[in-house]
C-alpha cells in the first residue's frame, strides 16, 4: 500500500479496511477515499462530509471517526494530472476498499466514455444497488408515495454498457455486418442494414447469477417478501430471457429452502385450497385455456404440476410457501406500470443493466427524484457509494443544490460498514429537517409554506436535528 496517491499523502490517523474470507474488518478509524465530484459536487460533498462527521461523533462519542482521504477524478483530476481517471485513484479505491463519490462529468470529445462506468468495470463492481424509499414530507407526483419501498439490484458490468460497438461507416462496422449477414444470418430473411452502427449486448450466466444471488441474499438478510426478475425476454430470448431463466435457477437450486417461485405458489396454493385436486385440474387453473392447447403443451404443464408437488410439496405445501421469499418475473415495460399502481407488491427488483438504469430513475421520481436518490456499486471486496444524479454545472459553487443523494449514499455506506447508529441518525435527521419544510430550492418550490435553504444551511439544520 502506498503512502500517497496522486501526490496526496494518506492520512496517518486512519487504518485501512481489510477483507478476509468474504468479510470486511472495519477499524474504528477507517481511511475512506472520496471524490468530491464535478460541478455541484463540490457544494454537496462539503455539506455531506459535515453531516457524516457530526453523525459519527454523536453516535459514538469520539470512539469512532472516519479518516477522509481525497482522491482525484473528473475535471479536478484532469486539471492537475491531465488524466480524467488517474491510475492512482483506481489503486486507492482498490487498496482502501470502500469509497464514496459525488457526480462526475463524462468527458466530451474522446477519452473515457464514462468515468462511472470505468470505475465499475475496472473494479468489477457488478452490483448497482439503488434503494427507493419515501421520506415523509417529500413532494411527490403520485398519490401514495409512502407505498414505495423498493431496492433495485442492477447488473453493472454487462449488457450494452460493455461498450462493444462500432460506428456506422467504419471498416470495423463493415466487417462486423458482413460477418453477421453472410455467416450468422445466411439462409434467413434477417439482415443488418449496411448503413448501421452496431453494438453487442453480452449477458452471461456468471454475471446474471451473481447479481440475482446478491439480490436474494439481501432479501433474506432484510426479511423482504419478494425478488422480481425484470427482463425483456419476450423479445430478446437468449439474453434478457436467459437472465430470467438463470435467475430462477439461482432461486431454486441455491436457495431452495428459502424461496418459492410464483408458479410454484400457484400450484401449491391451489392444492392447499383443495387437497383432492388432480394434477390435470391444477394445470388447468394455472394455464387457463389448456384444453385448447396441443397435447404436448398440456402434458408439459401437468408434468410441471407433478414435479413441483414431488419436489417441494412436503417442505413448501400446507401454506409453508407463504413464509418463503416469492421469486417472480416481470417484463421490463410492465414493471414501469407496476411500481406506480402496485408498488407495495415489490420489494427487490433484480435487473439487467440498461433496464435497471431506466427503472431506478423512474422509481426515484415517485419519491422526490434523483436529488435524494442514493446508490452503491459493490463487488467482491470493494464498494463505491455515489450520488446518482449529474453534475448540473450551471449551479456549481452556488450553494443551492440538494445534497440528499450523497448524504443517503453515506447512509448506505455506514450501514455497509456496520455503523448503523450513525446511518439511522443521518436518515432520521434528514426526514425531520424535511418535515420542518426547511429544504433546498428543488423541494421548496413544490411545498407550500416551505423555507428555501442553501445546501450548507440544510446540512447545518440536519446536524442540529440529530
Amino acid at each position: 500500500m502506498q503512502t500517497s496517491y496522486n501526490g496526496i499523502p494518506v492520512p496517518t490517523d486512519g487504518a485501512a479496511i481489510q477483507y478476509t474470507d468474504g468479510q470486511y474488518q472495519v477499524p474504528d478509524n477507517p481511511i475512506i477515499p472520496f471524490i468530491e465530484g464535478d460541478g455541484t459536487g463540490r457544494d454537496i460533498w462539503k455539506a455531506s462530509q459535515r453531516v457524516f462527521d457530526a453523525a459519527v461523533e454523536k453516535a459514538y462519542g469520539g470512539k469512532r471517526k472516519v479518516a477522509w482521504y481525497e482522491v482525484l477524478a473528473g475535471e479536478k483530476a484532469f486539471r492537475q494530472t491531465q488524466n480524467w481517471l488517474p491510475d492512482d485513484t483506481v489503486k486507492a479505491t482498490v487498496d482502501f476498499r470502500v469509497s464514496i463519490k459525488g457526480p462526475l462529468t463524462t468527458p466530451v470529445g474522446g477519452g473515457i466514455r464514462s468515468l462511472n462506468v470505468a470505475l465499475r468495470q475496472l473494479m468489477d463492481l457488478y452490483q448497482c444497488i439503488r434503494p427507493v424509499k419515501y421520506y415523509a414530507g417529500v413532494p411527490s407526483p403520485v398519490k401514495h408515495p409512502e407505498l414505495v419501498d423498493i431496492v433495485i439490484f442492477r447488473e453493472n458490468t454487462e449488457d450494452i454498457y460493455a461498450g462493444i460497438e462500432f460506428r456506422e461507416g467504419t471498416p470495423e462496422a463493415e466487417k462486423f455486418i458482413f460477418f453477421v449477414n453472410n455467416e450468422m444470418l445466411q439462409g434467413t430473411k434477417k439482415k443488418v442494414r449496411l448503413d448501421s452502427g452496431v453494438g453487442v449486448k453480452p449477458i452471461s450466466i456468471t454475471g446474471s447469477k451473481r447479481l440475482v444471488r446478491a439480490a436474494i441474499k439481501h432479501a433474506l438478510e432484510n426479511k423482504l417478501k419478494t425478488v422480481t426478475l425484470v427482463h425483456k425476454g419476450n423479445i430478446q430470448k437468449f439474453t434478457e430471457g436467459a437472465f430470467r431463466d438463470w435467475g430462477y435457477e439461482v432461486a431454486t437450486q441455491e436457495f431452495r429452502d428459502q424461496t418459492v417461485t410464483e408458479r410454484e405458489s400457484w400450484i401449491l396454493g391451489n392444492l392447499d385450497a383443495n387437497p383432492g385436486l388432480t394434477a390435470e385440474a391444477n394445470a388447468a387453473m394455472i394455464e387457463p385455456g389448456i384444453d385448447f392447447a396441443p397435447k404436448a403443451f398440456s402434458d408439459s404443464i401437468i408434468a410441471e404440476v407433478n414435479d413441483v408437488i414431488t419436489r417441494i410439496g412436503a417442505t413448501h405445501g400446507n401454506g409453508a410457501w407463504k413464509s418463503k421469499i416469492l421469486v417472480n418475473d416481470r417484463i421490463a415495460d410492465s414493471i414501469f406500470q407496476q411500481i406506480i399502481i402496485r408498488p407495495s407488491d415489490y420489494s427487490v427488483l433484480a435487473t439487467t443493466n440498461l433496464n435497471g438504469d431506466y427503472i431506478s430513475d423512474a422509481a426515484a421520481a415517485q419519491v422526490g427524484g434523483l436529488g435524494i436518490a442514493p446508490g452503491a456499486n459493490i463487488g467482491d471486496g470493494y464498494a463505491v457509494f455515489e450520488a446518482t444524479h449529474g453534475t448540473a454545472p450551471k449551479y456549481a459553487d452556488k450553494d443551492v443544490i440538494n445534497p440528499g443523494s450523497v448524504m443517503l449514499s453515506g447512509v448506505m455506506m455506514f450501514d455497509f460498514l456496520g455503523w448503523k447508529e450513525a446511518a439511522r441518525m443521518i436518515e432520521s435527521s434528514m426526514e425531520k429537517t424535511i418535515g420542518q419544510k426547511y429544504v433546498t430550492y428543488d423541494f421548496e418550490r413544490q411545498m407550500q409554506g416551505a423555507t428555501k435553504a442553501k445546501t450548507s444551511e440544510f446540512a447545518t439544520r440536519m446536524i442540529e436535528n440529530m
